[in-house]
């Protein structure tokens, strides 16, 4: 009986000291929280244009523990993560991540298409009706996320918090940080070199910048950054990269060679100005430092309603392009990447809390090595020369049909008809599909066709055949879709570059790491079209109204 009293009473001591100790935490700051039952406060998503999920594990050994390590130690690792439709592109790939689904419910069916009612080329976040913020008379401000037909999960987040939780969206490229942030964001911010350098944005958000981006503008920071890029270890010790000078790199106007260091004022004036910094390494930390102060300057995180901050870094995808991946000038910036990520981390702790946010990284494609690399290696790759295939093709239809207007459009590996011609002449739409198919199959490098009638009639479950019809919007796609031979780019013999559904330009890694997320990994499929859902059901939020991913269950804790 005396042992009975004695433990009830010591149990009701350790519960007071327990409660006493968790008040105490929480009264040192009242606007963190610690308990770790409880929402984020911030959600961070972080896209890293262009890369690879090769780079998380060839360059590791000379990571940081703050950075991607932080996330790979402690996080959940989705290691066989991939893209699920045609075409692997920057506004395709945006859009997807936030939407939770692909171009087929979307929309953003490319970077730019050729849109058959206005007939023209329209591009993913241009918007005619809306003006710049932050640059006079310019078109880079003409911006919104009105092409896009979805929500994306940030604007679900700012629907259930009833606009009170805070949307932002950051990259130094216009749809990089337009289509993150979704239809209702209270800003999205992106960098206009041919200028002073600046940070600007469109009357779709605001009709003038906030004082906190007024004030990192006025700093001039982008101009700490024109200097000379050198390697941040010693060069010699880059032993996962190519040699520093080879023929598979392309390189700045005004430098005979791509080789360290590049001195960036120098090159400047032939290089657009300050948007040299968009194909270095420093256009991240140059989008770090921005990201930093908008946490600061919107408050991010301070209250108990969620706030989002979407950051994307574009400069990997321009220094890939430039440089391909398998150069020093890649591993460089990611290296330098790896000690953004550990600032913005260290940021987080400071301002928000450790516990208190929870953050996501992924990409929105990654990339094939230079196909000339390739050849040099004896791997079957190869380069397309997509400008004789228009005439090609008319020549082709006007031997069979008598006229040569027939075609309105090939782009994105698509061939859009002329639907007035094919009416004026009493033509079947569906026999010239086929005819083009067939005439498709049998041209160089060119190795899968599908039809409109195709993707219409029939639902194709795996493979190419399925990527391209989740790729496909029936209001805007094409009407015939081709597929070029693997590791067969049309581009340019120096550099890498992406927008084929093959593993190269699909794989790409997804980390979840802090508030609600379980230490991890999986090696089962997992798709980019889950984040969204899974960072819904993470905040107990409506998933976006076209999602067609599901939620990764073992990312999340119980």
């Amino acid at each position: 009986m005396k042992k009975s009293l004695l433990l009830s009473i010591l149990s009701l001591f350790f519960i007071q000291c327990i409660s006493v100790k968790q008040k105490v935490k929480a009264s040192k700051n009242t606007n963190i929280q610690t308990t770790e039952t409880a929402k984020p406060k911030l959600v961070v998503g972080i896209v890293v244009d262009q890369m690879r999920y090769d780079y998380l594990t060839r360059f590791q050994s000379k990571y940081s523990d703050g950075g991607f390590m932080r996330m790979l130690k402690n996080g959940y690792n989705c290691k066989n993560n991939h893209y699920n439709y045609i075409p692997t592109y920057t506004g395709p790939g945006h859009a997807s991540v936030y939407t939770g689904t692909t171009p087929e419910n979307h929309g953003i069916i490319a970077n730019d298409w050729y849109d058959k009612f206005e007939k023209k080329e329209v591009y993913c976040a241009s918007d005619a009706s809306q003006s710049s913020v932050g640059v006079e008379g310019q078109w880079a401000g003409k911006m919104s996320p009105h092409r896009m037909q979805t929500t994306t999960v940030t604007d679900q987040l700012r629907l259930d918090t009833q606009q009170r939780g805070k949307v932002i969206g950051i990259a130094i490229k216009d749809r990089g940080a337009i289509l993150p942030a979704g239809h209702s964001a209270n800003g999205a911010y992106w960098f206009y070199g041919k200028d002073k350098g600046n940070w600007i944005t469109s009357t779709y958000y605001t009709n003038e910048l906030p004082t906190w981006v007024k004030e990192f503008n006025a700093a001039d920071e982008a101009e700490k950054y024109m200097t000379t890029w050198n390697t941040l270890y010693d060069i010699n010790t880059y032993v996962e990269s190519d040699t520093d000078l080879s023929k598979y790199e392309g390189t700045f106007k005004g430098k005979a060679n791509a080789t360290f260091p590049y001195d960036l004022k120098s090159l400047q004036e032939e290089n657009g100005g300050f948007d040299i910094l968009k194909a270095t390494a420093y256009g991240n930390n140059l989008t770090t430092d921005f990201a930093i102060a908008a946490i600061k300057g919107e408050n991010l995180g301070q209250d108990n309603d969620t706030d989002f901050l979407a950051v994307s870094y574009s400069s990997t995808d321009y220094v890939g392009h430039r440089f391909g991946v398998n150069s020093k000038e890649i591993q460089d910036t990611y290296l330098r990447l790896d000690q953004d990520i550990e600032r913005l981390f260290a940021t987080l702790d400071a301002e928000v809390g450790k516990g208190n946010y929870t953050i996501f990284l992924t990409a929105d494609h990654a990339a094939v090595h230079v196909p000339s690399f390739l050849q040099d290696q004896k791997i079957p790759a190869g380069y397309f020369d997509s400008k004789p295939l228009k005439d090609h093709l008319k020549s082709f239809l006007n031997t069979m049909y008598g006229s040569e207007n027939l075609i309105e459009n090939i782009s994105s590996g698509q061939v859009f008809l002329n639907y007035e011609e094919i009416k004026r002449l009493k033509l079947s739409t569906t026999a010239i599909e086929n005819a083009l198919q067939q005439e498709l199959l049998s041209y160089d490098k060119i190795s899968k066709v599908y039809t409109r009638t195709a993707f219409l009639n029939s639902e194709f479950t795996h493979g190419i055949a399925a990527s391209l019809q989740r790729g496909f919007n029936q209001k805007r796609s094409g009407d015939v879709c081709f597929v070029l031979d693997i590791a067969t780019i049309p581009y340019s013999r120096t550099g890498s570059t992406h927008g084929s559904g093959f593993n190269y330009d699909t794989h790409v890694p997804l980390l979840f790491y802090g508030n609600g997320i379980q230490k991890g990994e999986t090696l089962q499929r997992t798709e980019i079209t889950d984040i969204a859902p899974t960072i819904s059901a993470l905040l107990e939020i409506s998933f976006p109204n076209a999602s067609t991913g599901n939620p990764i269950e073992s990312a999340l804790k119980n």
